[in-house]
């Protein structure tokens, strides 16, 4: 039996910057191809993780929607972590954050670290 492979994705990058659609592009390819992804929201990162703000944010014209790219990438099965304290020092709190996203700090992504997972930074 083959070992599901994992991936972890810390994303800094906000709203404006194109290297984001980047960070969601991959993390969809990889949760589309069956490896076990988180996205940890760090940083101006934070910010995918409120209600409504993808919706009208694009950083880059020639990828899909960011609200599609990140639907996408929790029907696929991809888990979205937002740091607290990055969450807290922009007024966010758990309701203001969409339905997939939970409030979850450095120890539950290390601990995915720990148990095999490949790491990506933005």
């Amino acid at each position: 039996m083959t070992r599901q492979k994992k991936l972890v994705i810390v994303n800094s990058r906000g709203l404006d910057d194109e290297r984001s659609s980047v960070a969601w592009s991959i993390a969809n390819t990889a949760a589309a191809s069956d490896m076990e992804v988180t996205m940890f929201l760090v940083a101006a990162g934070a910010d995918w993780a409120r209600k409504g703000a993808a919706d009208l944010a694009r950083p880059n014209p020639m990828d899909p929607g960011m609200s599609e790219m990140i639907g996408n990438f929790v029907r696929n099965g991809g888990k979205i972590l937002v740091c607290p304290p990055c969450a807290k020092v922009r007024g966010y709190t758990a309701d203001s954050l969409i339905d997939s996203a939970v409030l979850a700090g450095a120890p539950v992504m290390l601990e995915q670290l720990a148990s095999g997972a490949a790491s990506l930074t933005f």
